[in-house]
């Protein structure tokens, strides 16, 4: 007996279409992919890309993840951040620097409420002692300018945040508290 024809067609179709996304983190859905590549600098921003030197994650401390991945927090939101660029600040930029590196922030709200972005506090480390934000407009770096927006359930902000880094290679950590110091804590590592 042949199974080419509509019956085999059929069969085929089935098969593919039972390959397909089956859970809320999959492309259907509207959620970001755990694990999937993060990126943003600003349009126009004078950069370069740093190699990817990213630790794998059974290299890192609980907690952490590398640049370029995305956490998941139990209050439902999805923090991703991309992997550093380095620039020179211009001139104008504040507080001066020779050397920064700029990271795009995605916040996903999976949660079952609006998030407001006010509530997010980010904090940058090297070799322990917290860095500085830079503020660079020239360069299209000015912080979360849509604080006080609201992320709607299933929807997601993005920005761009840079820091003043020391002139030589070393590791930034850069953590998000969502909730201000309390609760979850999304942990960023990688060098720079």
């Amino acid at each position: 007996m042949r199974t080419r024809g509509p019956v085999g067609v059929l069969c085929a179709v089935l098969a593919l279409t039972a390959c397909g996304p089956s859970s809320a983190d999959d492309a259907t859905s509207g959620a970001p992919a755990i694990g999937a590549p993060a990126t943003g600098a600003p349009a126009g921003a004078a950069s370069s890309t740093v190699p990817s030197t990213t630790p794998s994650s059974a290299e890192l401390p609980d907690g952490e993840a590398g640049f370029g991945s995305r956490v998941r927090l139990s209050s439902g939101l999805v923090i991703s951040a991309s992997s550093p660029d380095t620039f020179t600040p211009s001139e104008n930029a504040y507080p001066p620097a020779e050397r920064a590196v700029s990271v795009g922030i995605d916040v996903y709200n999976g949660s079952d409420r609006p998030y407001r972005l006010s509530k997010l506090s980010v904090t940058a480390t090297v070799a322990g002692e917290e860095v500085k934000q830079v503020r660079d407009s020239a360069r299209g770096y000015n912080g979360i300018v849509d604080a006080d927006k609201d992320v709607p359930v299933e929807d997601s902000e993005n920005f761009t945040l840079a820091f003043a880094v020391p002139p030589d290679d070393t590791r930034l950590t850069l953590k998000l508290y969502p909730d201000g110091s309390d609760g979850d804590t999304a942990v960023f590592t990688g060098a720079v």
